[in-house]
């Protein structure tokens, strides 16, 4: 049952990282919200046929969850207030967390930045005590953040990104062929904000299925590349004055 339980939470996870609700789950299977929560809250109650069906309308087959499910036990989904803050504080062990969570290899790290070897061996070091990952025999390097790893919400990483990252990022026309930027404005109810705030995090996703798409290439065929999407109730203050 605590094995049946733990694929149940996983998948929970899974559709939480993608925007799936209950009622979205519901809707899959034919049965109303009230029993689908049901379900949830008795993992050994949700046949395989149900459980394949919740895994489609995520896009994953249950080999995957259950990959997952077995994976998770030992994983964290978020890091302590106090954990972030080191991060932030220490530049170049952000920059070793930031390449490990990208896939980076010990020998790729060392390839692409001036750090001294013995630097990067500490900083791997030090995200091992934080539990980020397991650093294996001949520095080969084990995540061990869960696929539903989330910062903390408003805390020191969340912040960092707000003040430094995003100013960075706009400095740019957004010209080229691997650029994009738009910006929509609209009137929208409460309840389809919501809907689309879903939709939102779902794309989110298919970005990480994107780039892990491409981890056979090589690094040199790879390149950096970020997506901000940002979406809240605002108008523009320019027309204050005429409200």
């Amino acid at each position: 049952m605590a094995e049946c339980d733990q694929v149940v939470q996983t998948l929970k996870k899974q559709l939480k990282a993608r925007g799936v609700n209950y009622q979205d789950v519901a809707s899959a299977l034919s049965l109303s919200e009230g029993s689908v929560k049901r379900l949830f809250a008795n993992g050994g109650s949700l046949s395989l046929e149900r459980l394949s069906a919740v895994c489609q309308l995520i896009d994953m087959d249950m080999g995957e969850l259950f990959k997952l499910s077995s994976e998770s036990t030992h994983q964290i989904t978020e890091l302590t207030w106090q954990q972030e803050e080191e991060l932030v504080a220490d530049k170049a062990l952000l920059l070793v967390a930031v390449c490990i969570t990208n896939g980076y290899r010990f020998d790729q790290i060392l390839e692409q930045y001036s750090l001294p070897e013995t630097v990067l061996i500490q900083k791997l070091a030090h995200l091992d005590r934080l539990n980020v990952i397991e650093l294996q025999p001949d520095n080969r390097i084990k995540l061990k953040i869960s696929p539903s790893f989330s910062w903390v919400a408003g805390g020191p990483i969340q912040q960092f990104f707000q003040q430094q990252v995003i100013s960075a990022f706009f400095q740019s026309r957004f010209a080229g062929d691997e650029e994009k930027l738009v910006m929509s404005t609209g009137l929208m109810s409460l309840s389809t904000n919501y809907k689309f705030q879903q939709r939102i995090q779902r794309l989110v996703s298919e970005f990480y299925d994107s780039c892990n798409q491409d981890t056979d290439l090589t690094m040199q065929e790879r390149h950096g590349t970020s997506m901000v999407v940002a979406m809240r109730r605002w108008t523009f203050p320019l027309f204050e004055e005429y409200e």
